[in-house]
């Protein structure tokens, strides 16, 4: 048996598999195939959303990698679902079960077709973290390629540009032709959502991690760079397995420190606490959320992006993506630079012929005038999150926030009573009951955010939930409360008026009510009907774990 065929020799190889060689035929195989590695194409391609909708053809540039490379490649899809389009409905729910429904799908295709390595392909949020949970299960040579992300829309807008508009328009702001044209004109074609939102903040830390290969997070998804990327991740693949490189080699604590950084310089989405957490998990690196503390401490934000900032993902793509950050903070000692990546080289080597940004951007900030001094992600602990709260605080919003709070169970009451002008200024609006096993599947709350913020109180108004924020949310919010509100977590027990406080420079979340009072409220608190009882989103919430643990699914095996 060669060690370049060692999985795919047990599936094809001799008299007994003889069976599985005459089902490959009419797939395309030739008898010498079978003496080639097989290398599988994990394509999340579907006409459901623009983020996917190109991948076919990705897919098929990096099969014909592949096979150039000397391996016989296999495309096989798995499915997505697109946050932009069920967020603040019911079909939200399945968002982060897809995360879990990717990760197991291209496990269980990989596995049992003995593919000796694989290349897997995503655009939409959940596809990232998906990919990377399989590729660390698996532990076979593999690589990830980005789909890449959407060229901005008329008037630089993006699909944050709508759901801000909706709140506009709720407010009187915006006309009905107005809300039209948005709608319309911001979503120009193939593509990722255009700021540092979640799918471009996942895509930069696992090329950070060292899964993908240089510059894969940060290129547009209809370009030719993007499709020599996905040809190069085929012979990528066929190259670890002649060498026998595996996840394993290349995901160790460092590499998730310097993905942690690279977020943090990015000023990335909050959901890339969850999804590192939950890649960390699969690959069984020992990371927590007080990691993101601790190296927060030390790693300033320099990119002044969507949705806090001003700048597309386009825009940092034309003056050199993420690659030049990288080395700007490998110079300044706070990333790992002998970690190993897919290359096959060490971080430090991949950086090492990185020219600068040009002198005239603005996009990504010297480390001498960073937009924060230390990081945006915020680990908040206190009598409302005792086992942690994940907070985003760019600095725009201000630091600490005192107000009143006005509760909601669940998204759509909320949404329903800030566009009806309930909510005010000074209102701390809490949405509980959303979290992984409540809501199930935490959803996003970039409807409430959005239309808070479309109706000119983000800086007036914090939003707490034990659900979770797109990458597009800004404003003064907190997430990922634990323990949540299905669980009888301190945020099931605040009531209307209840003072509450929110202070990121000493990372407290604080509830203003006597323990004594909270007591009381316990022994009176029942918890609602599970929303489901049968089906993916029952089997989700009765395994899935802490939101701060990962929000995983196979938790109760350790």
């Amino acid at each position: 048996m060669s060690d370049k065929r060692r999985y795919s020799s047990l599936v094809v190889d001799g008299v007994k598999q003889a069976a599985a060689r005459a089902m490959l035929y009419p797939t395309g195989f030739t008898e010498g195939d079978f003496k080639k590695p097989q290398i599988g194409i994990a394509s999340l391609w579907s006409r459901v959303t623009p983020c996917n909708m190109h991948l076919d053809q990705l897919a098929e540039a990096a099969a014909l990698g592949g096979d150039e490379a000397g391996g016989k490649s296999v495309v096989f899809n798995t499915i997505t679902v697109s946050d932009g389009i069920s967020m603040g409905t019911p079909g939200m729910r399945y968002s982060l079960v897809s995360r879990e429904v990717i990760a197991d799908s291209i496990e269980t295709v990989v596995g049992a077709q003995g593919f000796d390595g694989f290349v897997a392909i995503g655009g939409c949020d959940k596809n990232m973290p998906g990919c990377a949970m399989a590729m660390a299960r698996l532990d076979r040579p593999s690589v990830f390629v980005y789909g890449g992300t959407i060229q901005p829309g008329k008037d630089r807008r993006d699909v944050v540009s709508v759901f801000e508009a909706v709140g506009k328009h709720s407010a009187g702001a915006l006309s009905d032709i107005e809300l039209k044209d948005v709608e319309q004109t911001a979503i120009p074609g193939p593509g990722s959502c255009g700021g540092m939102y979640t799918a471009n903040t996942m895509a930069s830390a696992i090329e950070a991690l060292g899964l993908s290969l240089p510059n894969s997070s940060a290129q547009e998804a209809v370009s030719g760079n993007k499709r020599e990327d996905s040809y190069n991740a085929g012979a990528a693949v066929y190259r670890l397995i002649e060498r026998g490189i595996k996840p394993s080699d290349i995901l160790s604590m460092e590499a998730f420190e310097n993905a942690i950084t690279t977020v943090i310089a990015l000023e990335g989405s909050t959901n890339a606490v969850l999804h590192l957490l939950a890649i960390a998990h699969a690959a069984g690196i020992p990371l927590s959320i007080d990691d993101f503390t601790r190296i927060g401490q030390r790693v300033p934000v320099l990119a002044d992006m969507r949705p806090a900032g001003q700048y597309a993902m386009s825009e940092l793509i034309a003056i050199g993506g993420i690659q030049p950050l990288m080395k700007t903070l490998l110079d300044e000692g706070l990333l790992h630079g002998d970690c190993l990546t897919v290359t096959g080289r060490t971080l430090a080597e991949n950086l090492a012929d990185v020219a600068p940004y040009p002198a005239e951007q603005k996009v990504i900030r010297p480390l001498t005038d960073p937009v924060k001094k230390d990081s945006h992600l915020v680990i908040l602990y206190g009598n409302l999150a005792p086992e942690g709260a994940v907070a985003k605080i760019t600095g725009h919003e201000g630091l600490t926030f005192t107000g009143t709070a006005r509760c909601f169970h669940g998204e759509e009451a909320a949404m329903q009573a800030i566009l009806d002008g309930v909510v005010v200024a000074g209102d701390v609006v809490v949405v509980r009951y959303e979290g992984p096993k409540g809501g199930p599947g935490m959803r996003e709350m970039l409807s409430p955010t959005s239309a808070i913020n479309g109706r000119g109180l983000s800086q007036e108004v914090a939003l707490i939930t034990d659900g979770r924020f797109s990458g597009g949310s800004h404003g003064f919010v907190i997430g990922h409360v634990t323990p949540e509100a299905f669980e009888g977590g301190p945020i099931a027990l605040v009531e209307d008026g209840d003072r509450i406080t929110v202070d990121a420079e000493q990372r407290e979340i604080t509830l203003h009510v006597e323990p004594a009072e909270l007591e009381a409220r316990r022994s009176r608190w029942q918890a609602p009907a599970p929303y489901a009882t049968r089906g993916v989103l029952a089997k989700y919430a009765h395994v899935v774990s802490s939101a701060s643990e990962g929000a995983v699914t196979d938790k109760y095996l350790d």
